[in-house]
């Protein structure tokens, strides 16, 4: 079966078409990434993921991480791909070369990510988490431990994680209970066990760097007491070399749905009293340094979502055009009639629309949120930049919680057009659908996404990052109106959004009254309204420049593709917007049932 991550032809688009990327060749920064070096960036980044990561996929998955006396190996075909990983020096993609990196873009890195995850994200998860992990060295390290962990890190020689969730201090980060006790030589002495901590041991790197949070002894309770330590797996001495070991050791991994291939460790602290840290950063200031891996670490969940899903529509795409099965429905009474492609039945091409909007916009909306980063990178005054963050800062709660949702339907989805082969193991699809259904989870739950959304972002700077965002998108309605093939489909995104603003405006006023329980209770469904304004927006905005080139004249091949971008937004405009405008009426009504209900009503006793 063919290796599918990514449509080349649709990456290309949005990095040049939509959102044109090269012109970012024009400043300082990004000067040597004109259109040949980006085509090149992206091309060797699915050259590595089909030739060295792609086939790690199956052994991930039917091997797995394993488990011996403290020892985590993971399969041998992940050692072949980390090392290709690592001399292509991919994991640093945006970082500064002074470190490692290879200061590209952030779009750019996007789509070298799309390709790179969509090989298999449960490996690239190993260099995902290094990579926060290297980032709360650089903003938060003394220039010492910079020197000691920050290109051992970028370059992949040695990995990072995060030690953050306890048995009793999951989402409520607050309630953790690991200590840390100031040493007379400067150091902290560790004591705690986390848990779900991925990437937390393996063989892929001679060591593991473990940012950890922890609480200093007489710190204040909740989380205005938790501080960051740099906890290294093995001791690194002052001229870089490796010590000894140091006392912190997985007892145990998660046997888990999907992922594989990525070993979620139980981790005990100085179980033996020998467990040694830096502080990284500031005493108590531990959350607040948390914050800035925090939008990264969402927007790579939004990716890796992507990074089922496009591969789940390519594969079923391909499937329907093969899979011959029953008679053509205007043929179906004809007995002689022969057995055409799945493709030709009304509701597998249905499935197939489902699937292909939600594919695309979501690789617009989040190569766009890379692309505010490189705005922000370039802009020269403070007013901009804060203009820039703001936006992202909106958008990261649906580039995380929209997106995943939306990929979990698309690969079920996916199975459904394969039938039964879907269901086992024989296809990609049913791993595809296992991978990805951890996405709406980790890093906050979707329904914490939606609650940041609604009770932070909504209202952030008196509601300006909202305010600019609906500036962008009037812009695009005002192209997409001049337009003719466009014009009808942005009158009713238009009709969308000014019901939206109403929405935001009673929802947020509900959540600041005596009215808040109701109103959190219709936090999910506002994220899945502003999730679709959001693909209405990039479905319109693809479907305007598809127009303007195929009125201008374009090849055949050319034209398939920009027609297709016009009846995306037709689909979307005329099959999943009048079921928002029904949502959007329920968060308006804001019924009370869920927060009324008493709880022994609920049964389940």
């Amino acid at each position: 079966m063919a290796q599918l991550i990514a449509d080349r032809r649709d990456v290309d688009f949005v990095l040049h078409e939509q959102l044109k990327v090269d012109e970012l060749s024009r400043h300082e920064r990004f000067a040597e990434f004109n259109r040949k070096a980006v085509d090149l960036i992206v091309a060797e980044a699915r050259n590595l993921a089909v030739k060295e990561i792609m086939p790690t996929q199956k052994d991930g998955d039917r091997q797995g991480a394993r488990f011996e006396s403290g020892r985590v190996t993971v399969p041998e075909s992940f050692h072949k791909a980390w090392k290709a990983f690592k001399e292509g020096e991919w994991l640093a993609m945006t970082e500064d070369i002074e470190w490692g990196g290879q200061g590209m873009p952030r779009a750019v890195a996007m789509a070298a990510a799309d390709y790179l995850n969509g090989g298999n994200f449960a490996f690239m998860m190993y260099a995902g988490l290094t990579h926060g992990a290297g980032k709360l060295v650089e903003h938060f390290g003394t220039e010492k431990q910079k020197r000691l962990f920050l290109k051992k890190m970028y370059t992949g020689h040695w990995t990072g994680t995060m030690l953050l969730t306890e048995p009793e201090a999951g989402s409520d980060v607050g309630a953790l209970t690991t200590s840390a006790v100031k040493n007379p030589d400067g150091t902290y002495s560790i004591t705690g066990n986390k848990i779900f901590i991925s990437s937390g041991e393996h063989d892929l790197a001679e060591n593991i760097i473990h940012p950890v949070l922890a609480r200093i002894e007489g710190a204040p309770a909740g989380t205005a007491g938790i501080s960051l330590f740099l906890v290294p797996k093995i001791w690194v001495n002052d001229d870089g070399s490796l010590g000894e070991p140091n006392d912190i050791v997985c007892t145990g991994i998660e046997e888990k749905m999907g992922i594989h291939g990525n070993a979620t460790c139980s981790m005990a602290l100085g179980s033996k009293g020998h467990c040694r840290g830096t502080l990284l950063g500031e005493e108590n200031k531990g959350m607040r340094a948390m914050f800035l891996m925090m939008n990264e670490a969402r927007l790579l969940v939004g990716t890796q979502g992507l990074a089922c899903a496009s591969p789940a529509y390519m594969y079923a795409v391909n499937y329907a055009r093969e899979r011959i099965q029953g008679r053509h429905l205007l043929k179906v009474l004809e007995k002689s009639a022969p057995s055409v492609p799945i493709i030709q039945h009304p509701d597998v091409r249905r499935m197939l629309m489902v699937m292909k909007v939600y594919v695309e916009g979501m690789r617009s909306l989040l190569y766009y949120v890379g692309h505010l980063e490189d705005r922000k990178a370039t802009a020269e005054r403070p007013e901009e930049q804060a203009k820039y963050q703001g936006m992202i800062d909106f958008l990261i709660p649906i580039a995380k919680g929209y997106v995943t949702e939306k990929a979990c339907e698309v690969c079920h989805l996916g199975i459904q057009v394969y039938g039964g082969y879907g269901y086992i193991r024989e296809y990609p699809m049913e791993q595809l659908l296992r991978d990805c259904r951890i996405t709406p989870i980790y890093e906050g739950t979707n329904g914490i996404q939606a609650m940041d959304l609604l009770g932070r972002k909504l209202g952030q700077n008196k509601g300006q990052p909202m305010m600019d965002l609906l500036g962008e998108i009037q812009a695009v309605l005002a192209a997409a109106k001049a337009v003719p093939r466009t014009a009808p489909f942005a009158e009713n995104v238009e009709k969308m959004i000014n019901k939206l603003a109403e929405v935001a405006m009673h929802i947020g006023a509900s959540a600041m009254s005596d009215k808040a329980l109701t109103a959190f209770a219709f936090a999910q469904p506002f994220l899945d309204v502003c999730g679709d304004m959001v693909m209405a927006w990039m479905l319109l905005w693809r479907a305007r420049i598809a127009a303007e080139k195929l009125a201008a004249g374009v090849k055949e091949k050319d034209a398939l593709f920009y027609e297709g971008q016009i009846k995306n937004i037709e689909f979307f405009t005329h099959t999943i917007l009048p079921v928002t405008f029904g949502k959007m009426k329920a968060i308006l009504n804001a019924n009370s049932a869920a927060v009324d209900i008493p709880e022994d009503a609920f049964g389940g006793k």
